[in-house]
């Protein structure tokens, strides 16, 4: 048996229920009917995660519950709590999240989301315990999980690493948030190799490329009929990521009615295609990546709170090259190798070029730098490069304009003013597509779209 399970709930039903349910799953159970009981079993100091209501009475406000959880978070900080409640008070869920609950269950519930829960809670709580020790070098991580495609030895990228590495084996869903070009999709790809899930699918949706029209299709599918062009069943990304892990790129940019719809999938792990009334469940692993601050969204209304919580149950930060110089030279070194099998060539980088490099800012992170490699590859005839060998390369990068080249103050509106900015870029790169979206810090579909919304034809 393992560690015992703390289940919180007047209802001897509901407690009966869960009772049975995890000793299945093989965790052991005790039962309280109310907060004074709960708060008194807890004393004896051999509970390893908490499972509670909200209400205890009559009384449906849900102030009994976060009392609760808060007397539990005074006494036993670190002790995982998970919240039950309906699905009409998400937003008190919301709360307890921010007072320091785990995670939150909307009844009814299935068995498969009150095991996940519980597995992921505890399996978190011991990677925050493992994490108290001293820092890993990047040889002992590498002993430990696989992360062959991230290079770097920086304190700041391997501290994130061990994150990545101890969460992995969990099914929390993780946000990774950071600068375009530095790489989230690469943390997102070993999150799922050092997951349980490796052998199932990875499945990367670019959400700032699919418009709110199309979004229903491409991720839940469609049946046969369900629209004028739907001529046969189409299987969405959901159903493609069965059994393994989902990406959500760009996750900021989901428009209120998307975010809607994502979250019920969240929440429920059931969807129906498009067309269809038949629910379908889906056991997926949820990681989601954006470069822009989601807190302020939902400040400013823009995206959802409740979602925002769903989402970053593990919130990891890659850090953007500038600070951590020190990789340079073997990220250098990788993309240089990387290029050179590709046009097979056999080139080596002067001493001078990196320390040029390590000078740089480097606004486009990691991507930029492979890029900027590649161009001096291509553009080079010697054996050799030298800080020489990239002046034209660098040239060939959008440079930020003077500061005072920017509108007045109220003479443009944003949209106004990124619609002249796409409009500059594909003037300036002929239309070529790939780099105005290389200028603007944007992916492809990302261009696509924002081509759509401002009526340009490219």
């Amino acid at each position: 048996m393992k560690k015992a399970i703390l289940v919180v709930d007047d209802d001897p039903s509901v407690t009966a229920s869960l009772a049975l349910l995890l000793k299945q799953a093989g965790y052991g159970s005790e039962c309280a009917a109310g907060p004074g009981e709960a708060l008194e079993r807890l004393e004896r100091g051999d509970v390893a995660l908490v499972i509670q209501d909200m209400n205890f009475s009559r009384k449906t406000t849900g102030e009994e519950g976060m009392a609760l959880l808060a007397d539990i978070k005074r006494s036993r900080p670190e002790l995982p709590v998970i919240l039950m409640t309906a699905w009409g008070s998400i937003a008190l869920a919301v709360e307890g999240i921010k007072a320091g609950a785990a995670d939150f269950i909307t009844k009814p519930w299935t068995n498969q989301q009150i095991v996940q829960a519980v597995e992921t809670a505890l399996g978190l709580a011991a990677a925050r315990v493992a994490r108290l020790h001293r820092a890993a070098s990047r040889e002992e991580l590498d002993s430990l999980y696989d992360f062959g495609n991230v290079v770097g030895r920086d304190p700041k990228l391997l501290r994130l690493l061990e994150v990545v590495g101890r969460v992995g084996a969990t099914d929390a869903s993780v946000l990774i948030t950071g600068e375009s070009g530095t790489g989230k999709e690469l943390i997102a790809e070993a999150v799922h190799r050092n997951s349980k899930r490796k052998n199932g699918p990875f499945v990367k949706v670019n959400l700032g490329g699919i418009s709110s029209t199309l979004f229903e299709s491409e991720m839940f599918g469609h049946v046969k009929g369900a629209f004028t062009d739907a001529r046969q069943d189409r299987r969405g990304r959901f159903d493609v990521a069965h059994g393994g892990t989902i990406f959500l790129d760009e996750i900021g940019d989901l428009d209120p009615s998307s975010q809607v719809k994502l979250l019920r999938v969240l929440q429920d792990r059931t969807y129906e295609p498009l067309g269809s009334s038949v629910p379908k469940t889906v056991d997926v692993r949820i990681i989601s990546a954006t470069n822009r601050n989601l807190a302020e969204l939902v400040e400013r209304g823009d995206f959802r709170e409740d979602l925002l919580y769903r989402l970053n149950l593990i919130a990891v930060h890659v850090p953007p090259l500038r600070e951590r110089p020190g990789d340079i030279p073997l990220l250098a070194a990788h993309f240089l190798e990387a290029t050179g099998q590709v046009y097979r060539r056999n080139l080596q980088m002067s001493g001078r070029a990196l320390k040029g490099f390590e000078a740089m800012s480097w606004p486009g992170n990691v991507r930029q730098l492979k890029h900027l490699i590649e161009r001096a590859v291509l553009m080079t005839t010697g054996d050799s490069l030298d800080i020489e060998d990239f002046t034209l390369p660098l040239g060939m990068e959008a440079r930020e304009g003077p500061q005072d080249s920017l509108p007045a103050a109220g003479a443009m509106t944003l949209d106004e003013i990124e619609r002249n900015m796409i409009l500059k870029c594909v003037e300036r790169y002929g239309g070529n597509l790939s780099k105005v979206a290389e200028a603007l810090g944007l992916s492809r579909p990302a261009l696509y779209r924002r081509l759509e919304k401002h009526g340009i034809q490219a």
